[in-house]
């Protein structure tokens, strides 16, 4: 009964949007004249358009999307569907899929979203593909894909186009572009593509050929800029001398101008650290006992014409609980934690859930405060790297203010930020409410200690003639809300060189939406380096190239990738043969470890 309710509602709002779409996706695919079925997949849908109410599995999750979830978003949940990089996500149009976005995606206006994670991203990444055909039962709540001839035709087509278009824009806005490379994979793009329609039997072969053709060209299309930031975010998983060397030619040889070194992360250092020996915390990450890779690094980088940018995860120290080693620095300093509204008077430090079950600690404690800057004062002075990049520059994320949850899931409720606030403005914040005149101070107070720690890191770069970035969530309101950055302050106060935002999704639309927030909000001396979350979504080489293409339109700084251990020979592949090499040559990077991040940052 409830099913045949959701179905009108669904099919009375569609007929006031004054589309057929109802109709047409919610009914089974009928294949047209001479169209061939390849693959058909069913699978169950868990939510539609999720509630807490309705989805109790989601609560603590970006877009209410819980663990191994198929969740269907339509325009009745909203502009986009707030969900995270730990998935995946295709673009739904009339009866069409027509991009994979991977997360935080768009709702199209005549169309929804699929999104899955877990085994239901297992799912959408094994039948689903741009052109796939798309069945719902809201009856029985299953979903079906249909991967046709015509699936594949589509593909090619649509990448043709994006080609020529990204053709026509360097003809008229780069000065000596050649695109003759890119015109002849065209040509043979089409040429299978006229094979494809002339036999029925020989369309997958024939199409697949042609999409073949159109993503090399898609490859050649964008031309090399020598002034472009070329960078890449790095895990140093390599534990001697000869493998940093090794790792450094490959970036080297690939056209990598630009490193982001993961230095300080899950509350340990990759160097043997004074400060922290002084703290009494863990002096150097045990995996690097024995020699110091923070100076081969930057030595061997610098001898290759390679800059070091210090990627620092400040407020966050790591996924382990405190109690399991003596010398970790909430087992040591526990009053330094952070603490959500939720948990206060809990008996144990309270995690962030939808953070890899994260620890943080406190922005507001002057302690917290000075032991970073004493951390990074060393980086600085013993190393002297070529920026600072500040990650986890900001509060743990709660909820957006539109969920009835709101509240208890903020964080900041310390008792050193508790006692200072009610010393300011005579209310200890927990009895605070979102509707209360002082809510507004409680939450810029927060922000304001995560700025006053930027301006001190700040003036820290300035003297020693480094440059300081930070990774933002480009979505400034949400950021304000739900992670208290404010970054648009640092900028507009010359606190930081640059931003360096992940952009998580794989759709280039929505990677241009996010560029266009950031650009809006920020000064003209604040430069913006696309941060690229492809590789680690595992998103398609041309979903790379697309967004690549739109940080050149935006005039941007450049582009950085995340990360180093999903850059694999197909993307290097790509991205050499003309992006990040002025002549064109493939590269391969060997040994790259792929396969362990995907257990160390998934939910």
């Amino acid at each position: 009964m409830k099913s045949r309710v959701w179905l009108f509602i669904i099919s009375i709002f569609f007929l006031l949007c004054g589309t057929s779409f109802a109709q047409n996706v919610y009914s089974p695919y009928v294949t047209k004249n001479n169209e061939i079925i390849f693959n058909q997949s069913m699978h169950r849908i868990d939510v539609i358009d999720p509630k807490v109410s309705t989805n109790l599995k989601g609560f603590n999750y970006p877009g209410l999307r819980g663990s191994n979830q198929l969740v269907i978003y339509t325009p009745a949940f909203g502009y986009r569907t707030n969900t995270n990089e730990y998935g995946t996500e295709a673009v739904v149009v009339g009866d069409t899929v027509t991009s994979l976005s991977g997360a935080d995606s768009l709702i199209p206006a005549n169309g929804l979203i699929i999104s899955g994670h877990g085994q239901a991203k297992k799912w959408i990444n094994e039948n689903i593909m741009v052109g796939t055909k798309i069945s719902i039962d809201l009856e029985k709540k299953t979903i079906t894909s249909y991967v046709t001839s015509d699936t594949f035709l589509y593909t090619a087509r649509e990448r043709i186009k994006e080609v020529q278009n990204m053709m026509l824009y360097y003809i008229q806005n780069s000065a000596n572009y050649n695109p003759r490379r890119t015109e002849q994979n065209i040509s043979k793009a089409n040429d299978y593509i006229q094979k494809a329609q002339k036999n029925s039997e020989d369309s997958q072969k024939y199409a697949s050929r042609a999409i073949e053709f159109a993503n090399l060209a898609m490859s050649t299309v964008i031309p090399y800029d020598s002034t472009e930031l070329k960078g890449v975010w790095i895990r140093p998983t390599f534990y001697n001398e000869k493998d940093i060397i090794k790792t450094l030619d490959q970036l080297a040889e690939a056209g990598i101008n630009n490193i982001f070194l993961e230095t300080y992360y899950h509350g340990k250092t990759i160097f043997p650290s004074q400060t922290m020996t002084r703290y009494g915390f863990i002096r150097q990450n045990e995996e690097f006992v024995g020699f110091d890779p923070l100076k081969i690094w930057i030595n061997e980088a610098h001898r290759r014409g390679i800059k070091v940018n210090i990627w620092f995860e400040t407020f966050y120290v790591g996924n382990k609980p405190p109690e399991t080693n003596a010398e970790y620095i909430l087992a040591k300093h526990p009053e330094w934690a952070n603490y959500p509204k939720k948990s206060v008077g809990s008996n144990s430090i309270p995690y962030s859930i939808s953070e890899h079950n994260g620890y943080f600690i406190d922005p507001a404690n002057p302690d917290v405060q000075n032991f970073l800057y004493e951390l990074l004062c060393e980086i600085v002075t013993r190393y002297k790297p070529d920026g600072i990049n500040l990650d986890y520059i900001r509060y743990p994320q709660s909820l957006e203010p539109k969920y009835s949850s709101y509240e208890a899931s903020t964080w900041g409720y310390t008792p050193y930020a508790r006692a200072e606030f009610k010393r300011m403005y005579g209310v200890d914040p927990i009895d605070l409410k979102l509707s209360d005149p002082l809510w507004y101070q409680w939450k810029f107070y927060r922000c304001n200690k995560v700025t006053s720690f930027v301006r001190r890191v700040s003036v820290l770069c300035r003297y020693n003639n480094i440059a300081i970035t930070a990774v933002i969530f480009p979505n400034r309101a949400i950021a304000l809300d739900t992670k208290l950055q404010d970054w648009r302050t640092w900028s507009m106060n010359n606190f930081v060189d640059g931003f360096t935002p992940l952009f998580l999704t794989c759709d280039d639309k929505t990677a241009m939406g996010l560029m266009d927030e950031v650009l809006r909000n920020k000064s003209a001396s604040t430069k913006l380096y696309a941060g690229l979350f492809v590789t680690f979504m595992n998103g398609a080489t041309s979903d790379l190239i697309k967004q690549i293409h739109a940080s050149r339109r935006y005039s941007l700084g450049g582009i950085i990738i995340f990360d180093y251990a999903h850059l694999n020979d197909t993307y290097l592949g790509t991205l050499t043969e003309s992006i990040f090499k002025p002549n064109g040559k493939e590269v391969f990077i060997t040994g790259s470890p792929a396969q362990n991040k995907d257990n160390k940052r998934g939910r």
